[in-house]
């Protein structure tokens, strides 16, 4: 079996378990999404949805966060870590919208990578999810996924990003890096994981990983 021919079945394994992925950071548009994916680096989706309601009752756009102290952000992000670091990104790059996009998020990529606090993977999500531009993010897991199934031999996210984005469809890579996500939750954790019942690695995983 070629890799191409691997990856349509495993896209068409997915399709089954998740035919709908929801996003799973809650928000309203694209600069929501663009601070929550911000505040979940090294940091569980589930607790930054805990976070950002506090948040964006206070200020849910750009014109509003710039006006709010870094102190006041830091204490009501500091669940998700990082704060120090993150309060500051969020309150510049909302400055930065305010004085140089009118407070309208960049649906570009390299614009978007230009902001304080936001790297590739995260423009990625934005892209991908608030625009609907086709985009492939790779986080740790997804890159950890990739390998174990062999669709990869990347050493770092953006060599597996290439090889998931030649694999791949690109009109699939939007809700692709969803179904990965979910399914790599729920039934391919990096621990505690039965090879043989996991419904893809029991077929793909590659045989020097496989473990029962």
């Amino acid at each position: 079996m070629t890799k191409k021919e691997k990856a349509k079945a495993i896209a068409e394994l997915l399709d089954q378990f998740y035919p709908d992925p929801p996003i799973p950071l809650i928000h309203k548009d694209a600069y929501s999404l663009l601070i929550a994916v911000l505040l979940s680096a090294q940091c569980t989706d589930e607790r930054v949805n805990k976070v950002t309601p506090a948040l964006f009752q206070l200020a849910d756009n750009p014109f509003d966060m710039a006006n709010l102290p870094v102190e006041d952000i830091k204490d009501i992000i500091r669940p998700c870590g990082l704060s120090p670091q993150k309060s500051k990104a969020i309150s510049r790059l909302s400055q930065m919208l305010v004085a140089d996009y009118s407070g309208q998020v960049p649906a570009s990529m390299e614009q978007l990578e230009s902001f304080p606090g936001v790297g590739h993977k995260t423009a990625s999500v934005v892209m991908s999810q608030a625009f609907g531009i086709p985009a492939f993010p790779v986080d740790t897991h997804i890159h950890r996924l990739a390998y174990r199934w062999g669709l990869s031999s990347g050493k770092n996210v953006q060599q597996t990003e290439k090889d998931l984005k030649r694999l791949f469809p690109e009109d699939t890579w939007n809700k692709l890096h969803l179904q990965i996500i979910y399914f790599g939750r729920e039934y391919c954790p990096a621990r505690g994981h039965s090879f043989r019942e996991c419904p893809i690695c029991s077929k793909f995983a590659r045989k020097s990983l496989y473990k029962v």
